[in-house]
């Protein structure tokens, strides 16, 4: 009898780590909204319950700074979300691995030409264009006209009554940025910026932080992704949701694979499943609004018509390259960053 027990002890022994080592992981990087990682994550961990995920929501800004900071030990399988402008910087940094889905086939033209332009390092998962929402009750009750251009931002009624996000921390805000850049000129664009800093109450990490304020009240208007004021309009805040009349960029959400991850198999597993069209269909119930990259995907109606705005034409490559992204922000933190105060 003690030689059996100490044989189905010994048994026991070798069985664990065998069974511990059948179950993998994903540590996943999420720069959209929680509820959308939320939902992604409980979703494939019902499909696939042999992986568990490990995940974390940082702004695509501080999502790029914590894997260039992991770049020799990277802890970091996937990322997943956020603007392409600091995906492609990463890929251009050699962060990000080469993968090419066998999804790519069922990808709108615009998802492929991020996968493109970045050597197969990242992929578009969905597009928004950028514009803002603001609280029709506070703007009434101040007597001030719903802004509908670039240039009715710097009017000054609207003094401490606007939020947008640091473009260090949220590829929102960058995104604004380049496209004010492209629109304007760039010596143009930060006299832009310089007048609408006297009118901004706060400079938020979360790109979609200030149109949530907006609908809470506490602010009048935030600049965001148009879909992040569409969903707040959703919910019933009286949120009104605006396209600049002068032309706007957009996004491309992308998706990136860390170069060295700890779990590629299971960061490409996760990567193929979010680029199908079931997957992706799943973005409106978690109140996302924005353009799903799978060509099979259903758009909900709640989405931007992208064909009734007027889109500048975006320079993903010049925009998204470690140089120009370096030489913008430095330039931001230099004549706008430091006046913020004041």
């Amino acid at each position: 009898m003690k030689i059996k027990t100490a044989t189905i002890m010994a048994g026991a022994a070798i069985g664990m780590p065998i069974y511990a080592a059948q179950a993998a992981e994903l540590n996943l990087i999420c720069s959209a909204d929680v509820v959308i990682c939320e939902k992604l994550v409980t979703e494939f961990e019902a499909g696939h319950s042999d992986i568990n995920v490990n995940m974390v929501r940082l702004s695509s800004g501080e999502a790029y700074a914590k894997i260039r900071a992991e770049g020799r030990n990277p802890q970091t399988d996937l990322w997943w979300g956020g603007t392409g402008d600091p995906h492609l910087q990463a890929a251009s940094d050699g962060l990000t691995a080469e993968y090419q889905s066998e999804m790519l086939s069922e990808m709108q033209d615009w998802a492929v030409a991020q996968a493109e332009t970045s050597g197969y390092r990242t992929v578009g998962v969905y597009s928004g264009a950028l514009g803002w929402g603001y609280n029709t009750e506070i703007l009434e009750a101040k007597g001030i006209e719903g802004p509908t251009c670039w240039a009715d931002l710097l009017d000054p009624a609207l003094k401490g009554e606007i939020q947008i996000a640091d473009p260090n921390s949220s590829g929102t805000a960058y995104t604004t940025l380049a496209t004010l850049v492209q629109l304007m000129g760039e010596d143009e664009a930060f006299e832009y910026l310089k007048g609408l800093n006297a009118n901004v109450a706060q400079y938020t990490k979360s790109g979609s932080a200030p149109v949530k304020a907006a609908a809470r009240g506490e602010t009048g208007l935030g600049i965001v992704f148009m879909h992040d004021a569409v969903s707040q309009s959703v919910e019933g805040f009286p949120i009104e949701v605006v396209a600049p009349c002068e032309g706007t960029g957009y996004e491309v959400g992308s998706m990136s694979i860390v170069e060295g991850a700890q779990n590629p198999d299971e960061a490409k597993v996760f990567y193929d499943w979010v680029l199908s069209a079931d997957a992706q269909n799943l973005m409106p119930e978690a109140g996302s609004y924005q353009i799903p990259s799978n060509k099979s995907a259903t758009v909900s109606d709640k989405v931007p018509d992208i064909s009734q705005i007027k889109l500048i034409d975006y320079d993903f490559a010049e925009y998204g390259s470690a140089d120009r992204r370096k030489e913008l922000l430095a330039k931001w933190d230099a004549e706008i960053g430091g006046r913020a105060s004041e």
